[in-house]
């Protein structure tokens, strides 16, 4: 028998150009940047010409990245190739548009009289570019509530809103003579009959710390912060940050002034706790590594410090109240990068790191007898050993009825089946084990359960 494929749809070719991460994007101002793609992702090598005079350029990758440093309309053509396909060749065009006619848009606003009324003027202060005016048609006003947008010019546009709150007002410029269309500009328009200041933040922080105040104003045009440590900032952003370096307590007050509200101006204020964060450190011991030996490692963070988590770096961590030293045992050698977050009564914590060698050689051996319930180390029988990377343990009672079954080598058996304690008596196990270097090992053998 002999199977033949024949493959007919063979190579195809998709181009696809983004612009400033707008994908499908064809056009821009010089000097401009174009990222282009191949869709179809079929080729083995491909053959890029974007028109513009710099010549051809081959890659194996289906994305190329070329850069327009004159104004004019080029056709791009990709070749994608593969030679073992029925048609080898396939070709795909596009056309980018690079201009030199940039128009930036930009406006103000204004709340007008009375005070009680939603009514707002915008004004388009777009800078016309020489010898290339707008028409009564270049622009989109989209004014964030859910109105019909409205198209115009450089002329004076009114809306009324028709409830409080603070809306996302946007300027699109929607005309193809200028290269950056449709760009736009964006403001946040805070409407309401009186202001009145508001924000929130978290009240609480460890040094130094970075305060997040998120501006919840109604209305507003210009706000004044005084973040309580004898500096001041006056922005109109929906988010402002500032740093503490030390700890302490602050008053944040937020000023916030609109001439065209009833009341004009508000302020509110709000007080942050900021405490100090405890010292991790630690040692490590024995480095060098001795022989399938456990670590030990010394908590030495600030006594302000009262709650620990470890973090061994090998998957393994511990969260503990307790400063004693702890012995960790790796399973395979190597180089580890250990972690302790220590945490205060504030909850403030800090980090410390240190690279912890090891060195384990495979080892493995099952105990011969134990005695469950006695409540000391001998109640429980599991594999013992080092660099235990994969394993099977499988315990048998006389009549060949499996009892105990892991694939765990923390786990054991604690000399129960089906939740009762089994008899005294002498039971058969065998034990497959791969190591963490990749050796393997198989063991058989006898535990006798003591009662």
């Amino acid at each position: 028998m002999l199977k033949i494929a024949f493959n007919l749809a063979g190579i195809r070719a998709g181009i696809q150009s983004s612009i400033n991460g707008i994908i499908r994007d064809t056009a821009g101002c010089v000097p401009l940047t174009v990222d282009f793609r191949d869709t179809s992702l079929n080729a083995v090598n491909y053959e890029w010409n974007f028109g513009d005079g710099t010549g051809q350029f081959t890659s194996t990758v289906p994305t190329y990245s070329h850069t327009y440093n004159s104004v004019g309309n080029f056709r791009v053509m990709l070749v994608a190739i593969d030679s073992s396909t029925c048609n080898i060749r396939d070709t795909s065009y596009m056309t980018i548009k690079v201009g030199a006619t940039q128009a930036l848009p930009q406006f103000t606003y204004t709340k007008l009289q009375p005070c009680t009324a939603f009514r707002y003027q915008f004004d388009n202060t777009t800078v016309t570019p020489v010898g290339h005016p707008f028409t009564n048609q270049s622009f989109i006003w989209d004014f964030g509530d859910g109105s019909p947008q409205v198209r115009g010019g450089l002329s004076q546009v009114f809306h009324t809103y028709a409830a409080p709150g603070t809306y996302s007002v946007k300027l699109y410029l929607d005309d193809t003579v200028y290269c950056n269309s449709p760009d736009s500009a964006v403001q946040f328009v805070r409407v309401a009959a009186t202001v009145k200041a508001k924000f929130t933040t978290p009240l609480t922080g460890c040094a130094p710390y970075d305060a997040v105040f998120i501006n919840t104003s109604e209305g507003g045009q210009t706000f004044i912060w005084d973040f309580g440590d004898g500096t001041t900032l006056t922005s109109s952003n929906s988010t402002v940050t500032h740093n503490y370096p030390n700890a302490g307590n602050f008053t944040i007050k937020l000023t916030a002034i609109d001439s065209a509200t009833c009341n004009v101006t508000d302020t509110t204020s709000v007080s942050i706790s900021i405490q100090n964060k405890p010292t991790a450190q630690f040692t490590v011991a024995s480095q060098p590594p001795m022989e399938n030996t456990p670590i030990t490692f010394t908590n030495l963070s600030s006594p302000d410090a009262i709650r620990f988590k470890w973090f061994f770096g090998d998957g393994d961590s511990l969260l503990t109240t307790s400063r004693n030293p702890i012995q960790h045992e790796y399973n395979s050698t190597g180089r580890f990068t250990a972690m302790l977050i220590a945490y205060n009564q504030n909850g403030c914590s800090d980090t410390a790191r240190q690279q912890v060698v090891t060195l384990i050689i495979p080892a493995l051996d099952v105990p011969n007898a134990f005695t469950p319930q006695s409540g000391d180390q001998n109640s429980i029988v599991r594999v013992r050993g080092y660099g235990i990377g994969k394993m099977r343990f499988i315990i048998w009672n006389r009549w060949g009825q499996k009892v105990f079954e892991t694939n765990d080598r923390h786990e054991g058996w604690d000399g129960k089946y089906k939740g009762q304690l089994q008899p005294m008596d002498v039971y058969a196990y065998t034990l497959d084990v791969e190591f963490t270097d990749g050796t393997k090992a198989t063991k058989k053998g006898d535990i006798t359960l003591i009662r």
